[in-house]
């Protein structure tokens, strides 16, 4: 008979307590799970990509609804054990060689390790009517949505450096292209021509609102009373991470070197600085979709593990070893405290 490993109750100690249940998150989750670690996922239920009735550039889920992803993730982690609480995570604090984590609840949950998969929200820019359109035929990334809008008539709302940038890189799936400047930068003469020689349309002036009509996108209104008929605009929004569970842990956002606004900065696999606390998703990576989430997730459960698996071996070498052992540890701790005082 295979042996059941232990399950913490309300007072024990998981090996890993993830929060957010994206796909990162249940990504991790379920190379833990299946690692027979215990795990508890903390989800607050609002994935980044709700707005979107589908998602994209997932091989052999391609077109699925995020919603039918998640609950098939949830599925599947539960088979192996791993524990969803739907909730948010408030703090986080150091607890011995582990983690108290606080819930809104108010109950507190023990573990070794943390993973902060809690993703971040889109800032989007403050244009009447833009945001209610968000995911539906306000757009952002390309790969996401450019073939859904593919030869239709499509703006970019211009409100930083990148707004070139983005305006060619949608050239690839519609020639009908409008650079609206709005809020960013004229583009320089290099720039210029480039958008010249690829067709590009550039029109001055700030966007003061959206028009429709039988629920779909007809255009933009410029400041001048102008109307711009578009049937999709692309925004460049700000990326908020979600890191309330990290602040308290003293990490901070990095603001994103290409001006996207912000991210938890990590090293391989997402450890962080912090000793024992892990990040994926979009939390460390505002630029990941789905699938890269998804692997960047994996890979954070597989090193944690390892991370596991070297510390439960260190114990077990020092319990098999007895006291005499233990005191020679001792003993070494102490000739290398002493080798630091001395400067060696």
């Amino acid at each position: 008979m295979t042996e059941q490993l232990p399950r913490p109750d309300s007072g024990g100690t998981y090996d890993v307590v993830i929060v957010g249940g994206g796909p990162a998150g249940l990504s991790g989750a379920l190379m833990l799970g299946r690692a027979r670690r215990s795990v508890l996922v903390i989800d607050s239920g609002e994935p980044r990509n709700a707005p979107a009735a589908h998602q994209h550039g997932f091989l052999t889920r391609d077109g699925l609804p995020p919603g039918q992803l998640l609950e098939a993730g949830r599925r599947e982690v539960a088979g192996y054990g791993v524990e969803v609480h739907p909730g948010r995570a408030r703090t986080a604090a150091r607890d011995g060689d582990g983690f108290a984590v606080t819930v809104d609840s108010g109950r507190i949950v023990r573990a070794r390790r943390l993973l902060v998969t809690a993703g971040m929200t889109d800032e989007l820019p403050d244009v009447p009517g833009l945001a209610p359109r968000w995911g539906r035929d306000v757009l952002h990334c390309p790969y996401c949505h450019g073939w859904e809008v593919r030869d239709l008539p499509v703006g970019v709302l211009s409100t930083g450096p990148l707004g070139v940038h983005q305006a060619l890189l949608f050239r690839q799936w519609t020639n009908r292209l409008t650079l609206l400047l709005h809020t960013g930068p004229r583009p320089t003469p290099e720039e210029a021509e480039q958008l010249a020689a690829r067709g590009i349309a550039v029109v001055d002036g700030r966007v003061t609102g959206l028009e429709t009509a039988e629920d779909q996108l007809t255009g933009v209104r410029l400041d001048n009373g102008e109307l711009v008929p578009l049937q999709a605009l692309t925004v460049a929004p700000r990326a908020v991470p979600r890191a309330e569970t990290l602040a308290s842990l003293g990490l901070e956002p990095t603001p994103h070197p290409m001006g996207l606004g912000a991210y938890i900065d990590a090293g391989p696999a997402g450890r962080t600085s912090v000793p024992g606390v892990w990040v994926a998703g979009n939390v460390a990576d505002p630029t990941a979709n789905v699938l890269a989430s998804a692997a960047a997730g994996s890979a954070a459960g597989a090193a944690i593990n390892a991370d596991l698996v070297a510390e439960d071996t260190r114990r077990a070498v020092r319990a098999h070893s007895g006291p005499f052992s233990a005191a020679s540890e001792a003993r070494v701790c102490e000739l290398v405290a002493g080798d630091r005082r001395h400067g060696l």
